[in-house]
């Protein structure tokens, strides 16, 4: 085999192993999505009237839309903070790492927050909307 390709195999199994670890991530990502959101929505939409199904369906999306925008707009300021207009390069790689490890250490404990308001909710006293 000539080095040009050995060079091109190994960058290929490389290649090959990185998909395979972000296809499996996504995986885990997406059945812990579905084992927390399904009784989520069922506690959300089992605690409210049947004429209110549409204004508690639509307050439910807009929540998850809006966490998914703040949260992009917490990753994108730290990046601003920690990496500056640059591009991420090798020059910069560790302030990038730094940046979305203080991301993840934000958003853990922002699902702390979730979780503690996730275990409050059954305690509370039903609200009459009439």
């Amino acid at each position: 085999m000539s080095r040009d390709l050995r060079r091109y195999a190994r960058q290929t199994n490389i290649r090959l192993f990185i998909g395979f670890f972000i296809i499996v991530g996504l995986v885990i990502q997406g059945l812990g999505l579905a084992f927390f959101i399904s009784p989520n929505i069922n506690a959300v939409m089992s605690s409210v009237d049947k004429k209110y199904y549409g204004v508690a369906s639509g307050t439910v999306a807009t929540m998850r839309y809006l966490g998914m925008t703040v949260n992009m707009g917490i990753v994108m300021l730290l990046f601003t903070l920690y990496i500056g207009r640059f591009q991420v390069t090798a020059e910069y790689h560790d302030a990038f790492l730094h940046s979305l490890k203080v991301a993840f250490i934000i958003s853990a404990i922002l699902c702390c927050f979730g979780i503690a308001a996730s275990l409050v909710k059954g305690k509370t006293s039903e609200i009459s909307l009439h």
